[in-house]
C-alpha cells in the first residue's frame, strides 16, 4: 500500500467511526426509523387525534382531552427484527410501542383502530416492557401482569430510558435498560399478527386531566 493509499484508507475509517448509531446500515444491519428532524416514514393511524412532532431531536407525542388512542405507525411493516430505542414518559401517561401492528379492517371488527402487541410504557414502579394485545381482546399477553400486583422499577421516572424488544417467530423478549422484562411464546398472536407496523401510542386520557406527554428517540431496527 503506498503513503496516500494508506492516508486515504486512515481517512475513510476515521469518517466511518464518527457516524450516529442510525447512520452505520450499510455496516452493521441497523436501519433508523427516524432521522432526528422530520416524521418522514411514519403516518398517525386514523382514530384518535393526539398530536405528534419532532421537539429537542426526539418524536414527542401529546395527548388531547376526548381522544381516544392514538398511534403514529411506521410506513413500512416488519416481521422478525430486534428495535431499540429510547423513551421517556410523563408520570401519569400510560404509554407504548406496537409491534407487528396493523389498522382493523371490517372483517377484523372496529374498522380503523390500530390493534396487535404492545410492548407496555409507564412509570414506575409499573408493567412496563411486558406485552399487552391491543384491541385484541387477549389482555396481556405476557402472564406476569394478570397478577394485579406484579410491578417493578425498570424505569427511572423523568429520565430517558433504553428499551430492546426482539421478535422472532412466536417468541417476543423484552429489555429495558439492560434489564430483562418479557420472554413469551403466544402462538395464537402469531397467527394472526406475523408482521405489521411499529406504532408510537399516546393513550387517551380521563376528562379534566393532562395534557401528558411522551418522547421517543434513537429509534432503529434490524431485521431478522
Amino acid at each position: 500500500m503506498t503513503r496516500n493509499h494508506f492516508q486515504s484508507f486512515i481517512v475513510t475509517f476515521g469518517l466511518l467511526a464518527v457516524l450516529l448509531p442510525g447512520q452505520a446500515t450499510a455496516y452493521d444491519g441497523w436501519k433508523s426509523l427516524f432521522d432526528g428532524k422530520t416524521l418522514n416514514g411514519w403516518t398517525r393511524a386514523a382514530r384518535g387525534v393526539a398530536e405528534y412532532a419532532v421537539k429537542d431531536g426526539a418524536i414527542h407525542g401529546v395527548t388531547v382531552e376526548g381522544s381516544e388512542n392514538t398511534f403514529l405507525a411506521s410506513d413500512r411493516e416488519y416481521g422478525d427484527f430486534e428495535l431499540e430505542f429510547e423513551v421517556k414518559v410523563h408520570n401519569s401517561l400510560n404509554s407504548g410501542v406496537q409491534i407487528r401492528s396493523r389498522e382493523q379492517t371490517k372483517e377484523d371488527g372496529k374498522e380503523g383502530r390500530f390493534f396487535g402487541p404492545q410492548v407496555e410504557i409507564e412509570a414506575s414502579p409499573g408493567q412496563s416492557g411486558y406485552v399487552y394485545g391491543e384491541a385484541t381482546g387477549l389482555g396481556w399477553l405476557s402472564e406476569a401482569p394478570q397478577d394485579k400486583g406484579h410491578s417493578h422499577n425498570h424505569i427511572k421516572n423523568d429520565q430517558w430510558n433504553k428499551y430492546r424488544v426482539v421478535a422472532k417467530g412466536a417468541r417476543i423478549q423484552t429489555w429495558i435498560n439492560g434489564q430483562k422484562v418479557a420472554d413469551l411464546t403466544h402462538d395464537g398472536i402469531y397467527k394472526t399478527h406475523p408482521k405489521g407496523k411499529i406504532g408510537l401510542q399516546v393513550h387517551g386520557i380521563k376528562a379534566g386531566t393532562g395534557p401528558f406527554d411522551v418522547s421517543w428517540r434513537m429509534l432503529r431496527i434490524k431485521e431478522l
